[in-house]
């Protein structure tokens, strides 16, 4: 009978600097649990220090790295001349094991921990060192953030966004192998087997930039068509409850789990019971702090939507301690791409988990803010009207001939504007609407070409 590979084991560790006070350090550690938890690693320790910064070499002071070092069966000794095990991105570029981590099958896993989680991004040299200290692999949080995305990442695009992110995480990490540090014979000669890994992943993101760019032009004119409509983007932390509210208000199929990053691909549905014009809502990649700069930018088309979108729903767990701080990261994210120029609404959400004294607090707090739980009918109701004013408040009246011969074009009419009433006279049909100015000047702009 087949037996499964042993669920690998983690030990975490996080650096509180002075800037941070106990909740936030608490609230990191518990946040990078749940990252961890979701590559499906067993989580069974954590070592936590005070410091002035993150830049030492070994990152922990020396006591602190013997308690780690104790946990890990390791030395604690960051000088040791054995060589240092291979690098998890040597490893990933060799395909000698995936991130599921394949287990010795003479390591103990019931006792040891196989890698060693840190809260903060590492240089190379810190990973090394680590590495050497504690006998164990050594993943900084950006590197499960990445390799998080790599797992949940399902249309081309959006695998083709998260390999060339990997790709430039994995490219200043990697090592030389044991006994690989020769010089090259034949073509690219001079070339350590180093340099010329390093040249292949530089060609692999030239090849995913140019597939992307391929990509990205079909999603741009899906977007171009939908530039008239009604559009609602929900964005905001990971785990907020975006795609529960999306199933909620477009009574859509979407993948709801309790796991950070459940959704990397935009999905777009329509808003339920449907309007006239229709109202288009969109659940988008959700953002996290510290996440790699290389992630948002190469996401670029899945923000576009938020970028595009008429309104913005910020959706905010308002049962979280520290949604203040994950709002931040959300608007600083959205700032970074040119959208908060967009209108926006506060929407807290899972107030269902919140006593009569917090939602006092966060009304006083935050009095223009929508507050609902996702499950609750009633609330998404709310909502739904609250959008519908919004597009409402925008929207003008207009008369529209629609001659005799261009009676084919009546379905576009009723899909960009709501038909208030009908008249014919001799030249055709007299048409009342009320629409976005925008897709008013198309319709009257598209009666006129035909």
């Amino acid at each position: 009978m087949e037996t499964k590979p042993p669920i690998p084991r983690a030990v975490l560790v996080g650096i509180q600097t002075p800037e941070v006070d106990d909740i936030a350090h608490a609230a990191s550690l518990e946040e990078l649990a749940r990252l961890v938890k979701t590559l499906g690693y067993e989580v069974v320790g954590s070592v936590s220090q005070r410091r002035e910064g993150t830049g030492a070499g070994s990152l922990l002071g020396s006591g602190k790295l013997a308690e780690l070092a104790a946990l890990t069966g390791g030395t604690g000794i960051v000088g040791s001349m054995a060589p240092p095990p291979r690098s998890k991105a040597r490893q990933r570029f060799d395909g000698a094991i995936e991130a599921t981590a394949k287990v010795e099958p003479e390591a103990d896993t019931s006792r040891k921990p196989d890698f060693v989680i840190v809260d903060h991004e590492l240089s190379p040299s810190q990973i090394r060192n680590l590495e050497r200290a504690t006998g164990a692999e050594v993943l900084d949080r950006t590197g499960v953030i990445v390799e998080i995305f790599h797992r949940h990442a399902n249309t081309r695009e959006a695998k083709l966004q998260v390999e060339m992110a990997r790709l430039k995480y994995v490219a200043p990490r990697l090592r030389e192998s044991a006994g690989g540090g020769g010089r090259q014979q034949g073509p690219g000669a001079g070339e350590t087997t180093l340099d010329l890994d390093r040249r292949k992943i530089r060609d692999r993101i030239s090849e995913l930039k140019a597939q992307l760019e391929a990509v990205q032009r079909d999603s741009d004119n899906r977007r171009t068509g939908r530039r008239d409509q009604l559009r609602v983007a929900l964005v905001g932390y990971t785990n907020a409850g975006k795609s529960s509210l999306m199933r909620a208000l477009t009574g859509s199929q979407v993948l709801v789990e309790d796991k950070l990053f459940a959704t990397l691909d935009t999905t777009v549905r329509i808003l339920q019971p449907e309007t006239r014009p229709r109202v288009l809502v969109s659940d988008t990649v959700g953002f996290i702090k510290q996440l790699p700069h290389d992630l948002v930018a190469s996401f670029r088309s899945t923000l576009a939507e938020a970028l595009e979108a008429s309104l913005l729903l910020f959706v905010v767990d308002a049962s979280d301690p520290t949604y203040e701080a994950q709002l931040e990261v959300s608007r600083s994210v959205l700032r970074d791409i040119g959208a908060d120029a967009v209108p926006s609404r506060l929407v807290l959400n899972k107030m269902d988990r919140v006593d009569a004294a917090r939602r006092a607090a966060l009304a006083e707090k935050h009095p223009d803010a929508i507050m609902l739980s996702a499950h609750a009918p009633a609330d998404v109701s709310a909502l739904r009207d609250t959008i519908i004013a919004f597009f409402e408040a925008a929207m003008v009246e207009d008369v529209l001939l629609l001659p005799y011969a261009k009676q084919g074009l009546i379905g576009e009419v009723y899909d960009s504007a709501r038909v208030l009433s009908e008249e014919y006279d001799e030249t055709g049909r007299v048409l009342k609407v009320r629409g976005l100015p925008g897709a008013i000047t198309r319709l009257r702009r598209s009666l006129a070409a035909h």
